[in-house]
């Protein structure tokens, strides 16, 4: 007698033994003591006789359940082993699920030496252009116009250099993925050429003063995080740049000298920032907050790191000014056009404040102390000068 919906419903478990109610072709339902039910269908495979799991009642139904006893019975004429089948595709799903490009990725970035990178760039780039299409997708699946489709995507939004960061960062990930065989080989290389030509490095900027003294109001109005308010009035007076802002460590700022010094990685030079008076009041304001630890911004997730590249940028975005208008980068080109242009110091002291790699006519590089006296004089009446544009004004003494 086969099974029906209202006979399993009904029956009742017997309080000192499973029993079974039996259906068709060797389905049956088994009833615990504790009332579970499940349906099993008993075969023969080799001359071994097998129980397969078809599922719980009620999350699998009656008919779920014969559905899946019939695909078993086909498996068996067909020469395959249900239970050894469903094991290799569970199996399957799980190595598949541990290899996906998301899986793979989380576990590139938090390789040794590529954490800090990784929480403060690369993570954020593929969280908001990868994974949302190909995070869960096995990294054996992927195929080269996968990979294209979102990076186009991000093209589309007019953010060239940022799509070939993605580009790059995606065959970084595959390139790990082959070292630990998990495939074969690097398709990001097969992209090469298929994006638009790469924008020029020149950042948005603001050097007009006029609009300048609204930019700086805008980030006086600005409401955050007090590290993060404190970095955003720093960018402008200090015009470093912006990674060698959020990696500024107390160890290399004396205070009572009035003078930053660190090792600029892009030139390979030491470099001096001479403080003016507003910064080292500002620096002064954040010490007790950051001052036991080693960097000026930490990480607020981890005090160990620096605060991540994308932070400031979200709040000049947050404040008003789009992509195109303005850039943290850009204060070192306000600080160059306005310096030279208007408050009339010269190039050579500019350039060397903003730490470019220059050399004097007999083709010598300066060393960091080079117009130090000089530098610092510019740096205090460049903040003076901010603080006249924000204040509605430009009057300041050189």
């Amino acid at each position: 007698m086969s099974l029906s919906d209202s006979a399993i419903k009904n029956a009742k478990p017997q309080p000192d033994k499973d029993y079974k109610l039996p259906d068709e072709k060797g389905m049956y339902l088994l009833v615990h003591k504790n009332g579970s039910k499940y349906f099993r269908f008993d075969y023969r495979f080799n001359e071994k006789r097998k129980t397969l799991a078809l599922g719980v009642y009620p999350d699998t139904s009656l008919k779920q359940a014969r559905e899946k006893r019939d695909t078993a019975r086909k498996q068996i004429a067909d020469g395959i082993d249900p239970c050894e089948n469903k094991k290799a595709v569970k199996e399957s799903r799980a190595e598949s699920i541990a290899n996906s490009f998301e899986v793979v990725a989380r576990e590139w970035g938090a390789k040794e030496g590529q954490q800090t990178h990784w929480e403060s760039n690369n993570k954020r780039l593929l969280e908001i252009n990868i994974f949302p299409w190909l995070g869960s997708k096995p990294i054996t699946d992927i195929l080269p116009k996968d990979i294209l489709s979102c990076i186009k995507r991000v093209e589309d939004r007019g953010c060239t250099n940022t799509a070939y960061r993605v580009l790059r960062v995606c065959g970084q990930v595959f390139r790990y993925g082959v070292a630990t065989l998990r495939v074969d080989r690097d398709i990001s290389a097969d992209l090469r050429g298929s994006l638009s030509k790469k924008e020029g490095k020149n950042f948005a900027a603001i050097t007009e003063p006029q609009k300048v003294g609204a930019l700086l109001r805008a980030i006086d109005a600005y409401r955050g995080g007090f590290q993060v308010i404190c970095a955003l009035k720093l960018a402008p007076m200090l015009f470093v740049r912006p990674g060698e802002l959020r990696q500024a460590e107390w160890e290399y700022i004396d205070l009572d000298a009035k003078e930053w010094r660190y090792f600029v990685t892009k030139t390979k030079k030491d470099h001096i920032v001479p403080l003016s008076r507003q910064a080292i009041e500002i620096l002064t304001e954040l010490k007790p907050l950051t001052g036991n630890g080693r960097y000026v911004f930490p990480n607020t997730r981890s005090e160990s790191k620096p605060m991540p590249s994308f932070t400031l940028l979200a709040a000049l975005r947050r404040s008003g000014f789009e992509s195109e208008e303005m850039t943290i980068h850009g204060f070192r080109a306000m600080a160059r056009t306005i310096l030279d242009e208007v408050l009339g110091f010269r190039p050579d002291f500019i350039e060397h404040q903003l730490a470019h790699a220059i050399r004097d006519a007999n083709g010598r590089s300066y060393n960091r102390t080079s117009h130090l006296p000089e530098r610092h004089k510019m740096m205090q009446a460049w903040a003076d000068y901010l603080d006249g544009l924000k204040n509605g004004g430009a009057s300041v003494s050189i």
